[in-house]
């Protein structure tokens, strides 16, 4: 039943999610004014804003435009919903371990990781550009609650620097052609999320995937070799598979090697 309702709980986040990263896009406050379709900009009234559901009862369609909505968003609104799940079943193994204050804590912080990757997957993929007006504030919020949890500052700090110095020396010798500064602060945040030596495995990942889906986009003949690639996207999808399953893929890996 607290499954059930984490993932309506989810539903709503990513909801809330989609508004953010329409309003970023339009440089709009999403903490003022009502939604609005983004077709013909009339107001939206409850029954059309209900997570899921709406999409389903309109059949993708504007109520009042009848123009299509984008799958964007019931595809934001499932995932959030379904990543919430996950870091809650991930969390019920150890949470036996911890006193109750600690484990909320961990659950809001994932959570909360969760939403602002979210954000950076879907902007990136969608408007090739990582936001500092998201990666900043996130980077001094994840610093403060895992320093909350008492996870030590120079695991942090060392994961920071090692992604973020990882790319920022590729933007060099490139001279930023091969990576933008964007990948430079999402690197350092990917590492305050994740300490080290968990920000390797995302990052390895990310590369991984990234590869994986390039050759793949590249046969279709959607990309060539020239093409640019928001690799915020692969970034994002590596930290949310790190969060969830790292220790998982580090013990794996440790076992592999001894």
């Amino acid at each position: 039943m607290v499954i059930f309702f984490i993932f309506i709980f989810g539903l709503c986040i990513g909801s809330f999610l989609n508004a953010v990263i329409w309003r970023l896009h339009r440089k709009e406050s999403f903490f003022k004014g009502r939604s609005y379709c983004p077709k013909c900009r009339h107001s939206l009234g409850a029954r059309d804003l209900i997570p899921l559901l709406s999409f389903l009862l309109l059949k993708g369609k504007c109520r009042y435009c009848k123009e299509k909505i984008s799958w964007q968003y019931p595809v934001v609104e499932l995932a959030t919903g379904l990543l919430f799940c996950l870091v809650y079943w991930q969390g019920i193994g150890y949470k036996d371990t911890l006193h109750l204050t600690p484990y909320t804590l961990y659950l809001l912080r994932d959570w909360f990781f969760i939403a602002v990757l979210v954000v950076i997957f879907v902007y990136d993929l969608k408007y090739y550009l990582i936001l500092d007006k998201v990666t900043i504030p996130a980077i001094v919020l994840a610093f403060i609650v895992n320093l909350l949890l008492k996870i030590p500052f120079t695991n942090l700090l060392l994961g920071g620097i090692i992604v973020s110095g990882f790319f920022l020396l590729q933007f060099l010798v490139s001279r930023g052609k091969w990576i933008g500064g964007g990948d430079i602060r999402l690197g350092f945040l990917m590492g305050v999320m994740l300490g080290w030596p968990k920000a390797i495995v995302a990052l390895f990942l990310a590369y991984i995937i990234g590869a994986l889906i390039g050759v793949i986009l590249i046969i279709l003949k959607k990309k060539t070799w020239k093409s640019e690639i928001p690799f915020g996207t692969f970034l994002a999808v590596g930290t949310v598979i790190t969060l969830l399953y790292g220790e998982y893929l580090l013990e794996w890996y440790m076992g592999m090697v001894k």
